[in-house]
């Protein structure tokens, strides 16, 4: 890869050589100005706006353009002899938690490479210790005219470079939340969670742009002769939300069929399940879910209860006869011995008249 800038890493007193290389590059897809009726190019010339003629680049310098409109000619001379230490070297400031630094803030990636022998030990020694504290370097550099901030990480056996925009350059987000008070229940927000999870994660390296695959199909096309195939129009995606829980709903059983998976999502508001516990009411024509475990508990201990109430009055009506013929066989016992004294009785006057009668 063909180097943008030469330099060097200054990491205290070590000096590391290196070269800044681009780390991404552009696929977009990018089109000419041409004119409509022959198909003829169009360019932009560079003119002098007083003489009215076009410049060569050897003519072109730099102006500052002042307030009130003047412009003030800056040379390279002049900006060679500013007072800037990082004009060839990435001077390393500081080392911060990664996570300090905001993404808001991350602009261009480099990779830089040590240029050259010497530099490869200082090189692993800055990438390891990079490695190790778990931490980024924050640099000042000097690039295409001005001077910049960067973040040093490691990516793999390499050292790269974020380009940071400078915090000032970072505008508040004032104005941009909405103004609107809203309130998100509880059910909605496990739809969204639900959502998520049936998204699920992505390997970013099977994403690609489907556009630019479109646009390079319809340039075949043309270039065969070929009549380009119609596609269907994109939605225009302004449509208004009219239940936003339904559209979650949709959106889960779009995302599971997409995946192969049931699209129910009976199974993914269990805050909604939770609230119908508490208030059975009836929900579509159906029993609430409070309604129809009730009665199904009910079902269930039906038997049992009328089991025990069967083995209850079978107890009650033992008992009964039990007492009841505890009492007849009392009462027979008195009568039985009521008798017997009777009969005693009679015998002994018997023996008696039999006695005055001799």
């Amino acid at each position: 890869m063909r180097s943008i800038w030469n330099g060097a890493i200054s990491f205290g007193l070590v000096s590391i050589p290196i070269k800044l290389v681009n780390a991404t590059e552009s696929h977009s897809v990018s089109f000419r100005q041409i004119h409509t009726e022959d198909g003829g190019r169009i360019r932009y010339r560079k003119v002098c706006e007083l003489e009215e003629r076009e410049v060569p680049t050897a003519e072109i310098g730099k102006g500052y353009e002042d307030a009130d409109g003047s412009i003030i000619p800056i040379t390279d001379q002049d900006l060679a002899t500013l007072p800037i230490p990082t004009a060839k070297t990435i001077e390393i400031v500081a080392f911060v938690p990664a996570d300090r630094i905001d993404p808001l803030q991350m602009g261009a990636a480099y990779y830089l490479a040590a240029s050259g022998t010497p530099a490869a030990k200082p090189y692993t020694l800055l990438r390891e210790a990079l490695k190790r504290s778990q931490k980024v370097a924050i640099a000042k550099f000097a690039l295409r005219g001005r001077e910049r901030l960067g973040m040093l990480r490691v990516v793999d056996d390499v050292i790269a470079m974020h380009g940071l925009l400078w915090p000032d350059e970072i505008r508040a987000p004032e104005g941009v939340a909405p103004e609107t008070d809203v309130t998100v229940r509880d059910a909605e927000l496990d739809l969204a969670d639900a959502l998520m999870d049936t998204l699920g994660e992505v390997d970013i390296n099977t994403l690609h742009d489907d556009y630019r695959e479109a646009v390079e199909e319809l340039v075949a096309a043309k270039v065969d002769g070929v009549t380009p195939a119609e596609r269907a129009p994109a939605g225009d995606g302004g449509g208004k939300v009219i239940d936003l829980l339904a559209a979650l709903e949709n959106s889960v059983r779009e995302a599971r069929t997409a995946r192969g998976e049931s699209a129910e999502v009976a199974e993914v508001t269990p805050l909604a399940r939770k609230a119908s516990r508490t208030t059975p009411k009836q929900v579509g024509g159906k029993k609430s879910t409070s309604t129809a475990a009730t009665a199904a508990a009910k079902k269930k201990a039906a038997p049992a209860a009328k089991q025990a109430s069967t083995k209850s009055t079978a107890r009650k009506t033992t008992a009964k006869k039990t007492t009841t013929a505890k009492s007849t066989g009392t009462k027979k016992t008195a009568a039985t011995k009521k008798s017997t004294a009777k009969k005693a009785t009679g015998s002994g006057t018997g023996s008696g008249r039999r006695k005055a009668s001799a």
